[in-house]
């Protein structure tokens, strides 16, 4: 089992910046590849971000793609999502989540936990 806690949105100014957080614990973090995906209101949930634990290589979207950076840190069981430049349609519920896999991280099913979600609200 991994249990992740994000925690870090809130409301920002658009082209303001936030710097979400989420916290692994339980099983090897370094074993797992780590993504953010997001849900606004109405919406399905979408890839944003992934970092994968074997190769380190990094998957983005075109939303994300010069704006949010994510990281890890494993001596703190943590990764990271930046993001700066935010714009009014960044604002959603941002979720975590771990997988085992190391390809195809920007499909949802690919991944064996998730935290609760933290929401990021940009004001225009």
């Amino acid at each position: 089992q991994v249990q992740l806690v994000e925690s870090g949105g809130g409301l920002v100014q658009a082209g303001g910046s936030l710097r979400l957080s989420c916290a692994a614990s339980g099983r090897t973090f370094s074993s797992y590849s780590m993504g953010w995906f997001r849900q606004a209101p109405g919406k399905e949930r979408e890839f944003v971000e992934a970092i994968s634990w074997s190769t380190g290589n990094i998957y983005t979207t075109d939303s994300a793609k010069g704006r949010f950076t994510i990281s890890r840190d494993s001596a703190k069981n943590t990764v990271y999502l930046q993001m700066n430049s935010l714009k009014p349609e960044d604002t959603a519920v941002y979720y975590c989540a771990a997988s085992s896999a190391v390809g195809g991280l920007q499909y949802s099913y690919k991944y064996d936990y998730w935290g609760q979600g933290t929401q990021v609200t940009v004001s225009s």
